[in-house]
């Protein structure tokens, strides 16, 4: 069973930048598409971005508009999500998630392993 395990999450300020990082325990993360999620206080878990093994095919959803970049280093077994130009509404708690089992990519089901999160704060 892999484990992820985010970092990286903090209180920043508007227009900030934070780098995600997200840890799996096995090597085996290079084969697998990677995603990021992320859930608002009080909303459901939406999808922010994926990256198949090979980096070719990144998707974004349409609120992160150039402002996120989704990246991996599969000799590390690790995949990053950098954020820049934070806004208040990217407050959540964001989370890791690896090996799609369909072609939902978007789809929070669709993940086989997922990471505890890492809380992200953006306020003044």
């Amino acid at each position: 069973q892999m484990q992820l395990v985010e970092s990286g999450g903090g209180l920043v300020q508007p227009g900030d930048s934070l780098r995600l990082s997200c840890a799996a325990s096995e090597r085996t993360l290079r084969h697998y598409r990677v995603a990021w999620f992320r859930q608002p206080p009080g909303k459901e878990r939406e999808f922010v971005a994926s990256l198949d093994w090979s980096s070719s095919s990144p998707d974004y959803a349409d609120f992160t508009k150039g402002r996120f970049t989704i990246s991996r280093d599969n000799a590390e077994s690790k995949a990053f999500l950098q954020i820049n130009n934070l806004k208040p509404e990217d407050t959540a708690v964001y989370y890791c998630a690896a090996w799609a089992t369909n072609g939902r990519m978007r789809d929070a089901s669709t993940y086989r392993y997922w990471g505890q999160g890492t809380q992200v704060t953006v306020s003044t």
